[in-house]
């Protein structure tokens, strides 16, 4: 990430998402503007951003969780051919996300811009906040529309099915109560949770992240016991909501973030899941293991000052798994299941 203070880049980025606790605490996404079918009006943002193929682009980093929920939903929705998409380098130095060359790195494919935040001055030149991935871009309007995760995944759960045909739901109706609710506790104390244990300045403010982390790893754990996912027989945006941090535990919220109770394969359940969720068909293709391990220990000299990436550990997500897959569409199957 980044600062912009009026347009300016500034240093202390983490200096501005931290309170006097000494607690991590996320700032809030300025752009919410809904993709509709139609062009109606979301939930919070204005109208007129209609689903259209080639309209939107994507911007994304494969280092990191909330642009990997958008990346998820852009495959198994069959948008690739509908957004572009554009990837920054894993690395985030001074001045962020940049768009230099690296193997899986694309460069901005709509603009040909050297850093992120300048989409950001593009849209607004007195923008003043943090400028993270992902960033949905209206090339129409030669604007942001939304950098929003959880806005992304709803937006591409459905706007577009009337041009790609892919009737997938993620957010069924029946379910989304019980998604909420989920939703809410596992963002509280596991997806940003790892970040308050990593990003704390204080004792106090890393102990209290720490246990929440692992009083709801412990009550997943229990949950999916007895389910095949968070939310019951469906598979919904609720578990890629979850598999992004999951997938990222062991090879660096462990010891990166000093999130180290266990290991998430101490977890049977939890590890099965993962292997599960990693292995529908689509999914592994957006996973880059090699980027996120040197985003994590590259990017924060704060935690890694020496920028070391650990060759480790040794994780077989491709091993068999044994879960139970409810209700999963046969999209989502691979053969044989």
């Amino acid at each position: 990430m980044s600062l912009l203070i009026n347009g300016e880049l500034r240093e202390g980025w983490l200096e501005e998402e931290s309170d006097e606790n000494g607690d991590f605490v996320r700032q809030d996404q300025q752009y919410r503007n809904y993709v509709t079918a139609d062009g109606s009006p979301g939930p919070l943002g204005e109208g007129g951003f209609t689903a259209a193929s080639g309209r939107y682009h994507l911007y994304v980093s494969y280092a990191c969780p909330w642009a990997h929920r958008a990346l998820i939903l852009r495959r198994l929705k069959g948008l690739e051919p509908h957004i572009g998409l554009s990837v920054v380098h894993h690395y985030m130095g001074d001045a962020g996300w940049s768009f230099d060359d690296c193997d899986g790195c694309t460069g901005d494919r709509v603009h040909g811009s050297r850093y992120m935040h300048e989409l950001y001055t593009r849209t607004d030149p007195h923008y003043t906040g943090i400028v993270t991935v992902p960033v949905l871009f209206d090339t129409e309007r030669d604007r942001i529309a939304n950098n929003e995760s959880l806005d992304l995944v709803r937006m591409f759960n459905s706007a577009f099915d009337h041009i790609t045909g892919n009737t997938l739901d993620f957010y069924p109706e029946d379910l989304r109560e019980e998604i909420h609710a989920v939703n809410e506790r596992v963002y509280e104390n596991v997806n940003n949770g790892v970040y308050r244990c990593g990003f704390a300045t204080t004792q106090k403010a890393y102990d209290a992240a720490f246990d929440r982390l692992f009083e709801t790893l412990d009550w997943l754990e229990q949950r999916l016991a007895r389910q095949p996912f968070l939310a019951g027989e469906r598979l919904t945006e609720a578990d890629w909501r979850l598999f992004t941090t999951l997938l990222r535990f062991d090879p660096v919220y462990y010891s990166h973030f000093k999130c180290n109770r266990q290991r998430l394969t101490d977890f049977p359940n939890l590890s099965a899941y993962l292997r599960m969720l990693y292995q529908r068909p689509g999914v592994a293709e957006t996973v880059r293991m090699d980027h996120i391990k040197a985003h994590y220990y590259g990017s924060h000299p704060m935690l890694n000052p020496s920028g070391i990436v650990p060759k480790g550990p040794v994780i077989d997500l491709d091993a068999a798994h044994g879960r139970p897959l409810g209700a999963l569409p046969q999209a989502l199957r691979n053969p044989g299941e």
